[in-house]
């Protein structure tokens, strides 16, 4: 018996083995979603909003996959296509090796059980006609689950769990602030354990102390029921927190997928790069420094009509022919690490051959420039400023010296003209000066001589 509990305990540390060793659950190849746009009278369809526009990704059991990116890249679009509460327009998405991307409503019923989805919104995903023990129950009563205890005493503690009372069963949602429907959010997620959450904001609406508490709940449980989530956030320290691997989403494309360590120590996409230059710094001992800040030009292109090749290429510092041209593919540059970029950061460039700058690549190389000299320059500005400064008080000395000195001279040479020659052999670089000074008495003089003479030979 002894043996075999060895055996045993040798076998736990090997599940707990990196991400690329577990299985895979979620795989998305190719993944699209355009919403149409139509007009007239007979709704013709004129275009289409490309709000996920073709992405990868592959999500193994029991991690952490992030997605981060700007507002209106397409995050929560794709969190809701691969739940297939949205039919995608086109790619697959398989889970557990079965292809869900086609089911009808009836077939994707039982996997509902295995994969769920906590909303952005809490005031719009809650029902206001119910209380919250109807909305947590819900899906026991869908799904025709009979928890041990009964239904009420299994959400009553899933209200424990996620930091309510258990009191608040007959309550009602608008008896509730934001913060707390988003936790009757998750608790309903996590009712039945799935295998699955895909988590769109889910501490956006908490205040700060509560998302530490939903955080530390989320990995609890992660842990305890081997849970593998998909979570969309904003806020990067978060998803630094919380995530095995990150994603970048750029107007409907992942531009960078890679361990979230790699990825905050050194990105590799100047999108990535610029992203992690806004996150601040909680270090006081760096208040008053300027950090780097990379300033983006303009705005995020409209997804009806994308830039052609490098979709970042109209804000990108480092842009040439080539990332107009051609779309860069998603490549692994290093271990753990995929990038779409042309010219990535940190790593050799991928088209050595084009280092013309486009014309708005140079204007954004000029902010970029701009930003890192500023860095630079800060602790080095008083140094400079003093270099500066310090010719200017030691010139007026010498400028109020050489004025008094000519101011004093007139007077010497009228009362002892017998000291100029000394003066003169002593200073011999006021020579001119003198000699200037010198015959300026005596040339009024001979000009009243000159007029006398000139008006004894009129006569």
């Amino acid at each position: 018996m002894s043996e075999t509990n060895k055996t045993d305990d040798a076998v736990i540390p090997q599940q707990a083995s990196p991400s690329s060793d577990r299985e895979v659950l979620l795989k998305v190849e190719g993944l699209e979603k355009h919403f149409p746009i139509k007009k007239g009278i007979l709704q013709r369809q004129v275009g289409a909003v490309k709000a996920v526009d073709g992405i990868d990704f592959e999500v193994r059991k029991g991690e952490t996959l992030g997605v981060v990116g700007e507002s209106g890249c397409g995050k929560s679009t794709m969190g809701r296509v691969i739940t297939r509460l949205q039919d995608p327009t086109g790619g697959k998405v398989t889970f557990e090796g079965q292809d869900i991307t086609h089911l009808s409503t009836a077939k994707m019923r039982p996997l509902r059980r295995d994969i769920q989805m906590i909303f952005q919104d809490p005031y719009g995903s809650l029902n206001p006609r119910h209380t919250i023990g109807s909305i947590v129950s819900a899906p026991f009563r869908l799904q025709g689950v009979e928890p041990e205890g009964g239904v009420k005493k299994e959400v009553q503690r899933l209200l424990e769990l996620v930091g309510l009372s258990p009191e608040h069963y007959n309550r009602y949602p608008h008896e509730f602030s934001g913060g707390q429907r988003q936790r009757i959010g998750i608790a309903r997620a996590l009712a039945l354990k799935p295998k699955l959450v895909v988590a769109d904001e889910p501490v956006s609406a908490l205040d700060v102390s509560i998302q530490a508490q939903v955080v530390n709940l989320m990995d609890d449980l992660q842990e305890e029921l081997g849970l593998t989530y998909v979570i969309i956030a904003h806020d990067l320290s978060v998803v630094r927190h919380v995530s095995d691997r990150v994603a970048v989403m750029y107007l409907g494309k992942i531009v960078e997928l890679a361990d979230s360590t790699k990825l905050y120590e050194s990105p590799m996409h100047p999108y990535t790069k610029a992203l992690m230059s806004a996150v601040p710094v909680p270090d006081p001992k760096r208040r008053g420094q300027k950090s780097e800040r990379i300033l983006l030009r303009g705005d995020v292109p409209s997804p009806i009509a994308p830039p052609s090749g490098c979709r970042f290429h109209t804000r990108c510092w480092k842009a040439t022919e080539i990332c107009r041209t051609t779309e860069p593919p998603l490549l692994e540059l290093r271990p753990g690490q995929r990038v779409a970029c042309h010219h990535p950061e940190n790593f050799a460039d991928q088209a050595p051959q084009d280092t013309v700058l486009l014309t708005a690549a140079k204007e954004a190389s000029e902010l970029v420039g701009e930003a890192v000299l500023e860095e630079s320059a800060e602790p080095a500005k008083p140094a400079a400023e003093a270099t500066e400064a310090e010719p200017e008080p030691a010139a007026e000395p010498e400028v109020e010296a050489a004025e008094a000195e000519a101011s004093a001279e007139p007077e010497p040479d009228s009362d002892a003209p017998a000291e100029d020659p000394e003066s003169e052999s002593d200073a011999p670089a006021e020579e001119p000066e003198a000699a200037a000074e010198s015959p300026a008495e005596p040339s009024a003089d001979s000009t009243v001589e000159a007029q006398k003479s000139q008006e004894s030979t009129d006569k």
